[in-house]
């Protein structure tokens, strides 16, 4: 019998986060709900250099993480590196298909890797909840057409992916499935808030993990607070504590995104096992 090997990348190098809890949460309750066997294995990318075969798992999951997505000069930085390019060619040259979901820290190395745009630094932190617009090809995506448009799915981050390099994207079959909210007083490019790389490749700069708890734990830290206030405005900033648990808001993205994710790429792979 088939057992589903799912891996959790975690790339937050040490430093406390929620996002894990959440990743580690979703698939602990696809593993429970699940039709098919499936086996959890956790790496630690960043801080302990731990890096999945990937001929030994089918699903991967990586994690958002602080830090800069430039290279370094670490030695995990080539070895995810690796990762991705032979994740690619796996899937170029094997009909038993391996999945994988990139978020916010992950999505902005691949993008790198990719060479998809330009990857710089905001001109100020964001974390909030924030609307996420989908683009055309988003509204037709099975991982996000049972959300509204926008959207709302918490960001946090540094860094951002803007002026894509469109001709790459056609040339690998990548396809933008969202953008970041419309400032229409702000003259700053639009950052790319979710890429489709391939059928089985899907990546976002938000947060699709994300759930209130988390977010309540993430503004005791003075940088987050201070940035939510920067972007919102103190009234703002209360009404949108206010709407954390508005189950059309951050809830309902934790609910679609990545448990879809999770259950299409199983029966995917069980379909493949079958025909194989």
């Amino acid at each position: 019998m088939k057992v589903i090997q799912l891996a959790l990348l975690d790339m937050n190098n040490n430093k406390a986060n929620q996002g894990m809890r959440n990743i580690k949460e979703i698939s602990q309750h696809f593993k429970e709900t699940s039709n098919e066997k499936i086996n959890i294995t956790v790496f630690d990318v960043r801080y302990k250099n731990e890096m999945p075969e990937v001929n030994d798992f089918d699903i991967f999951i990586s994690s958002g993480g602080p830090g800069n997505p430039h290279f370094e000069g670490f030695e995990w930085e080539q070895k995810y590196s690796h990762f991705l390019e032979q994740l690619w060619m796996h899937n170029k040259n094997s009909e038993q298909k391996k999945f994988a979901f990139l978020i916010c820290h992950s999505f902005q190395l691949a993008s790198i890797h990719w060479q998809l745009g330009n990857i710089c630094k905001r001109k100020s932190y964001s974390f909030g909840v924030m609307p996420i617009h989908k683009t055309q090809a988003g509204q037709q995506d099975f991982l996000l057409k049972n959300l509204p448009d926008p959207f709302y799915a918490v960001d946090s981050r540094a860094f951002q992916l803007i002026e894509p390099n469109y001709e790459k994207l056609d040339e690998m079959g990548m396809k933008i499935m969202a953008l970041e909210k419309v400032r229409p007083h702000i003259h700053l490019e639009r950052a790319v808030m979710a890429i489709r790389f391939s059928d089985e490749i899907f990546g976002t700069q938000f947060h699709p993990e994300a759930d209130s708890k988390g977010m309540i734990e993430n503004l005791k830290e003075d940088e987050n607070r201070e940035a939510m206030i920067e972007n919102f405005g103190i009234e703002k900033y209360f009404e949108t504590i206010d709407r954390m648990d508005d189950p059309d808001k951050i809830i309902l993205t934790q609910q679609q995104i990545l448990p879809r994710f999770l259950s299409n790429a199983a029966q995917q792979i069980m379909k493949e096992v079958e025909m194989a």
